[in-house]
């Protein structure tokens, strides 16, 4: 007896995949990396390379990666079997990338940590009264003052509660250390509330969104606001957007544009693939891909003003340049931003706001990024996931194996494991190469032309000329540029300008970029000694499209056209 196979299934609605898009592309990059980017490569003239990889590179993969999901109905892997077999290594590499990015879930165990003590009556990270902090410690604030000639060694009472008591960092990647229980158990929490909103597929998903997507956007409205009523705040917004157009002529600042558009636009790893994979057929992914880029790219910027706003604030409150106070990444939202509310009133309000803010922020798009896998492997192997009960049980197992792989991320040495990962194998170069193939593969071999049919023949919506002009050349020669630029200028990494990783560290992270690397000519490679044939035979093959897609308009015209002459003829 045959087993019974499942429906995929499709979003309820089009707002259910919309607002899951937008919570997936739309996170933490926003809003401690953006800003951040922006000030440090000439304010307001980082947008003039930003905005051109955002036309060149980010709406056109964005457009490309929903529409071959919504055309082929499938997952991140299988999309490329029916679109290019030669190219399936692009699905599984995505994928890798995709399961190397579970160490974000880090970000949220960390966040809901500091949660549960925005609760206390007084912030632990506003005062040097722990037990955990040094003799070395300070606070700064209305009520405090502080000679900085005299105590150059000196760390902030946010950074000894960073660093001391929720990573109890060790002296280095080597130096393991024991595991941080409190941090293990809201790891443990956060996995399981991302294992119960997917738990039941697109059906679970398409309802948590309507929360998770949107009420980071009540906070962040909150937080603008508020950070725009403090003294100092145009200071910081003046500092965050004054042009410096020399900037320009710095090659880096356009790497680190480039850089910033794919890492927060999700390109390249099939996640946009697998969302759209669950539209119905007609649906339109073409103004879709415009509505959402525009929400991803203005959020950006508003939460500019939301973070310097309240770090001119904290400048002025220390009677300090912005230039000393100003962090990115984890320094950002665990470092700068708590110890600029604690000086704010009523300042554990502010604390629960801006954690919950991160909380959601970060919580569906990894959500989703568990659901893109999962969905992945599963349309990989429909016949033994996608039964009864099947797909949960393998997403428990898969939630399971991730937080078993975490346990080296809450020991003393976590943070530098964190950003080894981070670092290597989740952006960078992994991601401009995939940009560079899948591309191509689309352009070229495909076609650009038969991907604008498709487009049409969904959407009833001809896609812009400049569309093709990307996917054929602009696309793959930035991506190929920044690629080549990026493996020359690699420096070492360090945490905190301080610390220098050991050589060994390096050896593992470049091997972690070759893992996803490698799978593309590794995958096409296999295909062309196993498929039989020859040689050219062979080529034809793997690059020709599944002969059981959906036909176009015209495609369906000339069948039927074919089909009615052939029966008028056997009639006859």
């Amino acid at each position: 007896m045959a087993r019974k196979i499942e429906e995929r299934g499709h979003w309820k609605s089009k707002r259910e995949f919309l607002l899951a898009v937008a919570g997936n592309v739309v996170g933490m990059g926003n809003v401690w990396r953006f800003p951040y980017l922006c000030y440090r490569n000439g304010g307001g003239v980082f947008l003039v390379p930003y905005l051109m990889f955002v036309v060149t590179c980010g709406i056109p993969l964005f457009l490309l990666e929903t529409a071959m999901g919504q055309y082929t109905q499938e997952g991140g892997i299988t999309c490329w079997r029916r679109v290019c077999p030669l190219a399936e290594g692009l699905g599984y590499a995505g994928q890798l990338i995709q399961l190397y990015g579970m160490c974000y879930m880090m970000i949220l165990a960390w966040a809901l940590f500091y949660l549960t003590f925005s609760f206390s009556s007084e912030l632990p990270w506003a005062s040097c009264n722990n037990p955990w902090n040094t003799g070395d410690c300070h606070v700064v604030g209305k009520n405090h003052t502080f000679n900085w000639t005299q105590q150059t060694n000196s760390t902030s009472a946010a950074t000894e509660f960073w660093e001391r008591r929720v990573l109890s960092i060790s002296s280095g990647i080597e130096d393991v250390g024991k595991v941080h229980w409190e941090i293990l158990l809201c790891l443990g929490a956060v996995w399981i509330i991302c294992y119960f909103c997917i738990w039941k597929g697109v059906k679970s998903t398409g309802k948590v969104v309507y929360f998770t997507a949107t009420f980071p956007y009540v906070m962040l409205m909150v937080l603008l606001v508020r950070g725009l009523s403090l003294p100092g705040a145009l200071q910081g917004v003046v500092f965050y957007l004054y042009p410096d157009p020399e900037r320009l002529l710095d090659p880096q600042v356009w790497m680190e544009a480039g850089a910033q558009v794919f890492f927060s636009y999700s390109t390249c790893v099939g996640m946009l693939t697998v969302l759209g994979s669950y539209n119905t057929y007609n649906n339109n992914c073409y103004r879709d891909c415009f509505m959402l880029s525009l929400l991803n790219s203005s959020t950006s910027v508003i939460a500019g003003f939301a973070v310097f706003s309240v770090l001119g604030f904290m400048a002025h409150e220390h009677g300090k340049p912005i230039e000393e106070v100003a962090e990115s990444g984890p320094g950002l939202a665990f470092i700068a931003y708590p110890q600029a509310v604690a000086m704010i009133p009523l300042p554990q309000v502010w604390a629960i706001c801006f954690f919950i803010m991160v909380i959601l922020l970060c919580v569906d798009t990894q959500f989703t990024a568990v659901e893109g896998i999962v969905t992945s492997v599963t349309d990989v192997f429909p016949q033994v996931l996608r039964g009864p009960k099947r797909r949960e049980i393998f997403l428990l197992l898969f939630c399971f194996f991730c937080f078993l792989c975490q346990i080296i991320m809450v020991t003393e040495s976590g943070v530098y494991w964190f950003q080894l990962i981070d670092y290597y194998a989740c952006s960078g170069a992994c991601l401009l190469f995939l940009a560079i193939f899948q591309s191509l593969t689309i352009g070229w071999i495909f076609g650009a032309e038969q991907l604008y049919k498709v487009i049409e023949d969904m959407t009833g919506s001809y896609p812009n000329f400049i569309f093709k002009l990307c996917w054929k050349f602009l696309t793959p020669f930035a991506s190929l540029v920044m690629f080549i630029y990026y493996l020359v200028e690699l420096q070492p990494l360090t945490y905190n300008r301080w610390y220098v990783y050991p050589g060994w560290s390096y050896g593992l992270g470049r091997l972690l970029s070759l893992s996803s690397i490698l799978m593309v000519p590794g995958w096409a490679l296999f295909r062309l000694l196993t498929t039989k044939g020859s040689l050219k035979q062979r080529w034809i093959h793997l690059c020709s499209p599944d002969q059981n897609l959906p036909l176009n308009r015209k495609q369906r015209s000339k069948t039927q056209e074919v089909t009615s002459t052939t029966e008028m003829e056997n009639f006859m």
